[in-house]
């Protein structure tokens, strides 16, 4: 028997176009998963979105996909990611995905001695 949430779709959410991207690259690495998007294009919020602003945002769309049943939830918006993605994932019983990729933090530099070489 096969389990229901293969069935649920993928929610993705953006502020604009961009998410759109996203959608077509888990459309070609996950072809047979069902994706259920939205974006908000009327607005086209993606120029300039402080905190707040984000956080009104994304907190119309992540709950109404996470009515709907998704499986997991995409956000594609970067300000809405980089303003909510903490609470996002507290909130929501489905895992939380971002997509801003952030490059790993550079090392630290070995602790200063009193002896050179």
């Amino acid at each position: 028997m096969v389990s229901p949430v293969a069935d649920q779709p993928i929610g993705i959410f953006d502020s604009g176009y961009g998410g759109l991207t996203v959608a077509r690259a888990v459309l070609d690495q996950l072809p047979h998963e069902p994706i259920l998007y939205l974006g908000d294009t009327r607005g086209s919020r993606t120029a300039r979105v402080d905190r707040t602003g984000a956080r009104l945002f994304a907190g119309v769309p992540g709950p109404w996909l996470v009515d709907q049943g998704v499986k997991m939830l995409v956000i594609a918006c970067n300000s809405a990611s980089s303003a909510v993605l903490r609470d996002a994932r507290e909130r929501y019983s489905v895992p939380v995905i971002e997509v801003i990729h952030r490059p790993p933090a550079a090392p630290r530099p070995p602790p200063a001695t009193a002896t050179w070489a």
